[in-house]
């Protein structure tokens, strides 16, 4: 249960998702250290709910091991992300694949690297993967998918590395959710606002109180994956486009 924990870091903690969790766990007599690049919005999420700030950049990777290295976590909320280079491989720049790779994957590794072997050591701990449906199943933007397909590996292949040590993992893949992910990665209007508005999609706190079940769990009991999806979105599909100019033989 919940109550066997005293401390959480929560990573992209500024906004959409990451806020959600943070504004939830609050509500618990947890230490909280919440983590975003953002400083002015992560400064007023903090004066709100009394967590402590953590002004990095995870693609700083020596500040990243400075300033963790320092910390013992129970909770570990990975849900730092991007989406530069969604739109896919052929329409993305070398600094899309670059920065993306950064965040979406290496900063994960490290973050867990750092922190992971404490809640191994004294035998306590829950580890959370913020991934994306993106991860489980084929879609239109490979650099992305690939990414989050990474974190949905990461989750399977660890909690095989923690068998025995009584620590937990889940890994929590969202479909499209109401954050201000669209606004950041689409130059056209258009785009933002389809991304958002073409259908019925899940709030932050969909996602939030998907993560508080798993937490509540007796210890006995693993919540290793949790997909989530708005009703009106469904994954996998075969797309059938034809070519105007095909080639007969």
């Amino acid at each position: 249960m919940i109550k066997r924990y005293k401390t959480a870091l929560i990573t992209g903690a500024a906004n959409g998702i990451g806020s959600s969790i943070l504004k939830k766990l609050s509500d618990y007599k947890f230490k909280i250290y919440a983590l975003d690049k953002d400083k002015r919005k992560l400064k007023t999420i903090c004066n709100e709910t009394g967590a402590f700030p953590l002004y990095i950049d995870v693609t700083n990777i020596d500040l990243l091991y400075s300033k963790l290295s320092k910390l013992d976590v129970d909770i570990l909320i990975n849900n730092v992300g991007i989406g530069n280079g969604i739109e896919g491989l052929l329409k993305s720049s070398k600094g899309d694949i670059i920065k993306s790779t950064r965040v979406n994957y290496e900063s994960i590794l490290h973050i867990l690297k750092i922190l992971v072997p404490k809640m191994v050591k004294k035998r306590n701990g829950h580890i959370f993967l913020i991934g994306s449906i993106a991860g489980l199943y084929p879609t239109d933007s490979a650099i992305y998918s690939s990414q989050k397909t990474a974190i949905h590996k990461i989750a399977q292949s660890l909690r095989i590395e923690l068998s025995g040590s009584r620590v937990k993992l889940t890994e929590i893949t969202p479909g499209r959710t109401k954050t201000s992910f669209a606004n950041k990665i689409f130059s056209s209007n258009k785009k933002k606002k389809e991304f958002i508005n073409s259908f019925q999609v899940l709030d932050p706190e969909d996602i939030s109180n998907a993560l508080l079940f798993a937490l509540n769990t007796k210890w006995k009991t693993n919540i290793s994956l949790i997909e989530i999806l708005p009703t009106e979105q469904s994954p996998g599909g075969i797309p059938i486009i034809p070519v105007k100019d095909p080639i007969l033989e």
